[in-house]
């Protein structure tokens, strides 16, 4: 039985007080879902004192992004095995706004996956097709290929500890969401070409999570389906109240 995992990612939003604010709260607030994994992805500048004010909570950070080296001549960047030491556990990995707006290819999320698995970090691998890439029939081939574009080379156990987002681009930041009957077929058509390509527990053990403006009133029926695991949560992780309720929803029976 996979548990789920629901991780929420603040993008360019909060001040360190402001982050250190909100994470107290929501840590405080996730203490009767002991069930779920949790993750809270706040600023670079934020993650030490993040990490900081989550301790004894069971909620864990996460990075939004980092760069594939470990050190070097790279100014403005920062590496995997940094954020790990300033306490992050996961690391967003090819997020669709890293791709669209800042020129991210297919090589650069394949090294950044790398780099999180040499740095300890467990990666969260953003994967999913635009609009236009719907409408022309091409999502399942977009998702294919990032998807094995990402996990290249890395064994099967690797695989299995990815935490996979799926997040359909015209779905972030809209209000828009895909339906759940939508979702879970794209989840369903990635799980099965993690089974056609490796051991079966990979495809058994992987968590997929849906990711395009999930909020509380749509939470537990996305994530009731049965390829759904979790979800990555942008908007509606910047409030207490609303990313609270989304675990509330998805935990009631």
């Amino acid at each position: 039985m996979r548990r789920p995992f629901i991780a929420g990612n603040w993008k360019m939003n909060l001040g360190i007080k402001e982050a250190v604010s909100l994470a107290q709260e929501i840590g405080i607030g996730c203490t009767p879902f002991r069930s779920v994994d949790v993750a809270l992805a706040p600023t670079t500048l934020a993650v030490d004192a993040v990490n900081e004010a989550l301790q004894g909570t069971g909620v864990h950070v996460a990075s939004q992004n980092h760069h594939e080296s470990d050190s070097g001549a790279f100014t403005g960047a920062v590496s995997a095995t940094m954020l790990k030491e300033a306490g992050c556990a996961y690391a967003i990995i090819g997020h669709s706004e890293r791709r669209t707006l800042f020129g991210e290819t297919l090589d650069d999320v394949h090294n950044k996956v790398h780099s999180a698995f040499k740095a300890g970090l467990l990666p969260i691998l953003c994967i999913g097709e635009t609009l236009e890439q719907r409408e022309n029939g091409q999502a399942q081939t977009i998702v294919q290929e990032q998807l094995l574009s990402a996990l290249k080379d890395l064994s099967a156990d690797q695989i299995a500890a990815i935490t996979i987002a799926y997040e359909p681009v015209w779905a972030i930041g809209t209000g828009k969401t895909a339906s759940p009957a939508e979702a879970q077929s794209m989840h369903a058509f990635i799980r099965s070409l993690l089974q056609e390509r490796y051991p079966s527990f990979v495809a058994n053990d992987i968590r997929i999570q849906y990711g395009g403006s999930v909020k509380p009133h749509n939470a537990k029926e996305l994530l009731s389906q049965p390829d759904i695991d979790g979800a990555l949560v942008g908007g509606a992780s910047l409030t207490a109240k609303a990313f609270i309720g989304i675990l509330t929803a998805i935990t009631q029976g």
